[in-house]
């Protein structure tokens, strides 16, 4: 078995030796990329680049920092004041009548994918992927059958599946100018079945040029199943933010919808809330940075419990202080709230200043999930649709299946009774304002993924969290969800027609059409506290 394995790695070793000198930089070809003919140069670096002998990287690179020199027939790498042998890689003496190695656009438009080739063989999957895209981008704006060895080598070697892809479109677009018909139609076939805008300019283009009428049908068949494939794809892509936005309508409105739709409160400074739990957020990320770096990317599952706290005792102390004693008295809540709201604003104002601060995505949340050919869906956004979804389901099992839920419920729906069995209605209220504050806190945890941090962040969402409770009914959670997520869809489909502006009055005018017609919301509080 030894025997076996030592056979093996000598082969191995013999072949990797015979294809470095197979791959070797010969002089005529160094000597061809400092000087000569325009054409022949950027074929030379092509055929280099494609080489992947290490002696012809390093004089690409160079080449594109504008450090080689030639003299003669020999070529040289400057480093500063020192100067190595193209060729052999070994300190050389730089003659005095060197002369540089001369770049234009058209060369260092050749240098570009051919320092992209270079790059796949980095180590880092990132790196080749991104390398990939730029050697796709660089074929789709200048198709050149000259680049085909370079993408074959490239693709002989082990490449993560996204980088091979768009290697894969960047051989096709190349083939799309080939002489060779039977090439183009492979083409044209291999572009259509992508799925990617990019695909389509290039194909219309050559639709223009063709002159084979099996060529020409194909690419007039591919372009209208990419037509159909980019329709779906924006379809789902505006469902998609459709969704992101009604999940985060659902969690900003989900603790407005315990504090105003089970008690009564309008709350003016749900949003100041929402800013409190941001910004909770943002100081245990801070924190993780300075002492604990190395858990940098679990710093979020720690800045939930506290930006749930932190919101938590905040609304506590609200009820416990003002808000208790204006029960029964909305004008007077809703004012004494407002300047609540006013007072927080400028307390953070005070303590953390008046700029954003930036809260960054943990290293599993950066990315997207690519989906029908260039659709990608953000990391960030799937993570608060699914928080949403279990923020909500723990919501409903605490009011519907707890003790503390079923004294919210009596309380809310008569609160003589329920003082008269021996429940503590002041105690209810505290533990209910504070459970809808502290929602309001992973409400804020969540919009720090998707932006920044400021004073001013609540703001934006006390209107429609309003507008949420009320649309789906006060005190029914189940409307709450459908409001949301409805108000999400309605405004992004609308935002794609109408532009951003017209989507926000259309919405709001549809809101107070539909309360006209239904006060009571989707759903209608059902009980005694109907009636009431």
């Amino acid at each position: 078995m030894k025997t076996f394995w030592l056979r093996r790695l000598c082969l191995g070793l013999l072949l990797a030796m015979g294809l470095g000198a197979a791959h070797a930089l010969a002089p005529a070809d160094a000597l061809a990329v400092a000087d000569g003919d325009l054409s022949e140069r950027v074929a030379a670096v092509q055929r280099l680049a494609a080489s992947r002998d290490p002696r012809a990287a390093e004089l690409i690179r160079a080449l594109a920092d504008e450090r080689v020199k030639f003299a003669g027939d020999r070529v040289y790498i400057v480093n500063g004041d020192a100067a190595t042998d193209a060729l052999t890689g070994q300190p050389a003496t730089l003659p005095p009548e060197a002369q540089d190695a001369m770049l234009n656009n058209r060369l260092r438009g050749a240098l570009e994918p051919a320092l992209a080739a270079l790059d796949l063989a980095d180590p880092s999957p990132a790196r080749q992927t991104e390398a990939a895209r730029t050697l796709q981008r660089s074929a789709f704006d200048n198709p050149d059958p000259a680049q085909l060895p370079m993408l074959d080598a490239a693709l002989a070697t082990e490449l993560p599946a996204a980088a091979r892809r768009a290697l894969e479109l960047a051989r096709a677009a190349v083939l799309l100018a080939s002489d060779e018909p039977a090439q183009r139609l492979q083409a044209a076939e291999q572009l259509g079945a992508a799925r990617q805008a990019a695909v389509r300019p290039l194909l219309e283009q050559r639709l223009n040029e063709e002159p084979s009428a099996p060529v020409k049908a194909a690419i007039k068949a591919s372009l209208a199943s990419l037509d159909r494939s980019l329709a779906i794809s924006s379809a789902i892509g505006q469902a998609f933010t459709g969704i992101s936005l009604g999940s985060i309508l659902l969690l900003a409105a989900l603790g407005l919808a315990i504090t105003y739709g089970l008690m009564g409160v309008i709350n003016m400074a749900h949003g100041e809330l929402i800013m409190i739990g941001a910004y909770a957020t943002w100081l245990v990320q801070q924190a993780f940075q300075r002492w604990l770096p190395g858990g940098f990317d679990w710093y979020l599952l720690a800045a939930m419990p506290v930006a749930f706290a932190a919101s938590a005792l905040v609304g506590a102390a609200m009820e416990r202080t003002v808000i208790r004693f204006l029960y029964g008295r909305p004008l007077e809540t809703l004012l004494a709230t407002w300047g609540i709201s006013l007072v927080l604003m400028q307390a953070v104002r005070s303590l953390f200043g008046a700029q954003n601060v930036g809260v960054e995505n943990p290293a599993w949340m950066s990315g997207g999930l690519t989906v029908l050919g260039d659709l990608s869906l953000p990391w960030n956004r799937l993570f608060i649709i699914a928080f949403a979804l279990a923020v909500l389901a723990a919501v409903a099992l605490l009011i519907g299946r707890t003790r503390l839920g079923l004294f919210v419920r009596g309380v809310t729906q008569n609160r003589p009774i329920a003082s008269c069995m021996g429940v503590n209605t002041a105690r209810i209220d505290t533990w209910a304002f504070a459970l809808g504050s502290g929602i309001a806190g992973l409400a804020g945890c969540a919009l720090s993924q998707i932006g920044n941090v400021g004073p001013d962040l609540g703001q934006g969402y006390i209107v429609d969290s309003f507008m949420v409770v009320v649309l789906g009914g006060v005190g029914q959670l189940a409307g709450t969800v459908y409001a949301a997520l409805g108000l999400g869809l309605l405004n992004k489909f609308l935002e794609g027609w109408a532009g951003a502006v017209l989507a926000k009055i259309a919405v709001l005018v549809f809101i107070i059409v539909f309360i006209q017609k239904r006060p009571q919301g989707i759903f209608a509080m059902k009980g005694r506290s109907a009636e009431t």
